[in-house]
C-alpha cells in the first residue's frame, strides 16, 4: 500500500486529492497546522501530521517513508495585508517541501501550480504550456508568487534532479470550496443576489474532482520537470452566470458594465476597504485587473500524455450550488440539481 503526503489537504483542491487517493487505497498523510479547520477531511481516511511549510523539521518527519508527495497548499487570495507572507508560503514553502521530499528519497512529487502562472497569446487564443510568459505579465501578488514558485520547481527538477511534475489547473469548481476561492465567491455572490451585472471576461472551468484525478495521473504518467494544464471548458462570465441561473432557478444578470467602470470600482473599494479599513475588499483591484484578459486554455497535452479526460462541468456547478446552500453560504435549498442527462447536453 502506498503512503502519500498531501499538503493543503484541508482546502478545496487538496481535500479532493486526498479523497481520491484514499479511495484508491493509499495511506494518506495530511500536513495540517494545529489551527487548520478539518471539515473537508471529515469523511476522508487519513493521518493528520502537524507541521508547517516553513518548519524544516516538521517537513522531514512528514515526508519520511512516502512514495509520493502532492504539494497542493498555497496562499490563494486576491488581496492580503502582508504580501510578503504570500511569497513566503508560495515560493519559500514550495522550495522547502520539494527539497525535503528529495532529501528523503521520495520518488515522485506533484506540484500544484495554476494556469495563472502561464502565458496568454496576444492574439487572444487559448494558452498552452509553451506560450511565452514573463514575470512582468503576472497581475498581482498571487500570480507573481505562483510564477516564481513554478520557476523554482523547474529549477530544482533541472539542477537538483528533484522528481517533480507540475500541474496547472484552470478554474476548479465543485463542492467543498470552504473559504471560498475567488471563483467560489462569484458563485456565492450570484446566488445571494449580489451580482447585478458582469464584465466581459472569460474563464476555463474544470470539475474539481477531475483536477484531483489529474494529480494522480501526473504522478503515474507525468515527466519530471514538465507541466500539464488541467483544463475543462472555456466560457465567458456571462455564460457561466447563465448556467448558474438555470441551476438555481433565478435570472442571470443581463447588464454588462464597461471594464473602466469595474476598474474604478476596484480602485475605490481596495483603497477604502483594504488601505483605510484594513479588511478584504469586496471588489479587489487585483481581481478586476485579472478580468481584463480571457483566461482560456488548451488542455490537450494533459489529455494526450496523461489520459486526462474531464467531464462536462455542469455537474460540478450543480454540486457547488448544492454545497454552498447546505453549508450556509447561500439560502438552503436554492436550486435543485437538474437531471444529469440534461446537464450533459447543456454544457460540453
Amino acid at each position: 500500500m502506498r503512503t502519500v503526503l498531501v499538503t493543503g489537504a484541508t482546502g478545496f483542491v487538496g481535500s479532493h486529492v486526498a479523497r481520491a487517493l484514499a479511495a484508491r487505497g493509499a495511506t494518506v498523510r495530511a500536513l495540517v497546522r494545529p489551527t487548520s479547520p478539518r471539515e473537508n477531511l471529515r469523511d476522508v481516511r487519513h493521518v493528520a501530521v502537524c507541521g508547517d511549510l516553513l518548519d524544516p523539521d516538521s517537513l522531514r518527519e512528514a515526508v519520511s517513508g512516502c512514495d509520493c508527495v502532492y504539494h497542493v497548499a498555497a496562499d490563494y487570495r486576491l488581496w492580503c495585508r502582508d504580501p510578503a507572507a504570500m511569497y513566503r508560503a508560495n515560493v519559500d514553502g514550495t522550495r522547502a517541501i520539494l527539497l525535503a521530499a528529495h532529501q528523503a528519497g521520495v520518488p515522485r512529487v506533484v506540484y500544484t501550480s495554476t494556469v495563472g502562472a502561464l502565458g496568454i497569446p496576444r492574439g487572444g487564443g487559448p494558452g498552452t504550456e509553451a506560450t511565452p510568459v514573463a514575470l512582468s505579465d503576472m497581475v498581482g501578488h498571487y500570480k507573481r508568487s505562483k510564477f516564481l514558485a513554478e520557476r523554482e520547481a523547474e529549477r530544482l527538477a533541472r539542477d537538483e534532479r528533484v522528481p517533480v511534475v507540475i500541474v496547472n489547473p484552470s478554474t476548479p469548481v465543485g463542492e467543498a470550496d470552504i473559504k471560498p476561492t475567488p471563483t467560489g465567491r462569484i458563485i456565492v455572490d450570484f446566488l445571494n443576489g449580489r451580482m447585478p451585472a458582469f464584465v466581459d471576461t472569460g474563464l476555463n472551468l474544470v470539475d474539481v474532482r477531475d483536477v484531483a484525478l489529474g494529480h494522480l495521473l501526473a504522478a503515474e504518467r507525468g515527466q519530471p520537470g514538465e507541466r500539464y494544464i488541467l483544463a475543462g471548458v472555456d466560457a465567458t462570465l456571462q455564460e457561466i452566470l447563465g448556467w448558474l441561473g438555470e441551476i438555481a432557478g433565478r435570472p442571470a444578470p443581463r447588464r454588462r458594465i464597461p471594464f473602466t467602470l469595474a476598474y474604478a470600482a476596484g480602485v475605490v473599494d481596495t483603497f477604502v476597504e483594504g488601505t483605510l479599513l484594513r479588511r478584504e475588499p469586496r471588489v479587489p483591484l487585483e481581481g478586476v485587473r485579472m478580468a481584463a484578459k480571457r483566461m482560456f486554455f488548451d488542455g490537450s497535452r494533459a489529455r494526450r500524455e496523461l489520459g486526462f479526460a474531464p467531464r462536462p462541468v455542469r455537474g460540478a456547478l450543480e454540486r457547488a450550488v448544492a454545497w454552498f446552500g447546505a453549508n450556509g453560504y447561500v439560502p438552503a435549498g436554492l436550486g435543485a440539481p437538474l437531471d444529469p442527462e440534461r446537464a450533459e447536453r447543456k454544457v460540453k
